[in-house]
């Protein structure tokens, strides 16, 4: 099978200034997701979709393609779907097709070969559409609280004397990658998912996560 990787990495970042090249334990905290596609070898191409020189200089020097998205797509509005449509019309447009994409997202440092193996065996074994890691929830979901002026209630009046192990069990997107069909990309319906544990994930979106992902990655790799 021929596959395709796409790492999104946009110049913009608010909360984290220069977060998809911000070095992270020594370096680029791009370079995890393009050396651990590259050392997969289950990578035909290994692109990055980005907005930014900075990035592509980057990218490049560890040995990714680079592919400068539109205008429409590097705003604040484009989705993960809109990114990846580009990029496989841009390859179809040449008359290049594949199999199955994987998007990797730039801030996944925690990402191993062995995970991207196993989603990608995850897709084949199964026959889906798509495939992503998950976390389950560290407590059940369905007996969240909500707060009004300090005044606390369940969000779900019907589990508040469930014992939590009678409780299904609920998980959230790890914030790593998504295996796919490269013609359906992430609009196929046949949705197929495999957890993983808490500290081999943490998605980045404040320094307080930033500073969570080094040191799993740290424990990770004593």
């Amino acid at each position: 099978m021929a596959n395709l990787a796409i790492i999104p990495a946009r110049g913009g970042s608010k909360r984290i200034p220069r977060k998809n090249i911000k070095h992270f334990l020594g370096k680029p905290i791009i370079a995890y997701s393009i050396e651990a596609a590259i050392k997969s070898g289950l990578f035909d191409e290994v692109i990055v979709s980005t907005d930014d020189t900075g990035i592509a200089k980057i990218a490049k020097s560890f040995g990714a393609k680079i592919l400068f998205r539109s205008l429409k797509n590097s705003d604040d509005y484009a989705t993960l779907a809109d990114v990846i449509e580009e990029v496989k019309n841009h390859y179809s447009n040449k008359q290049i097709f594949f199999d199955a994409i994987c998007c990797i997202l730039p801030t996944a440092p925690l990402v191993t070969v062995e995970l991207i193996k196993k989603g990608y065996d995850n897709l084949i074994e199964n026959e889906a559409d798509s495939v992503r890691p998950v976390v389950k929830f560290g407590y059940p979901i369905q007996r969240a609280f909500k707060l009004d002026k300090g005044k606390v209630s369940f969000v779900n009046q019907e589990f508040a004397s469930t014992r939590s192990q009678d409780l299904e069990p609920a998980f959230f997107d790890s914030g790593m990658f998504y295996w796919m069909k490269f013609e359906l990309g992430l609009k196929g319906s046949n949705r197929y998912a495999f957890e993983i544990e808490e500290m081999q994930a943490q998605d980045i979106d404040t320094p307080e996560d930033w500073k969570l992902a080094e040191l799993k990655y740290k424990l990770n790799n004593q």
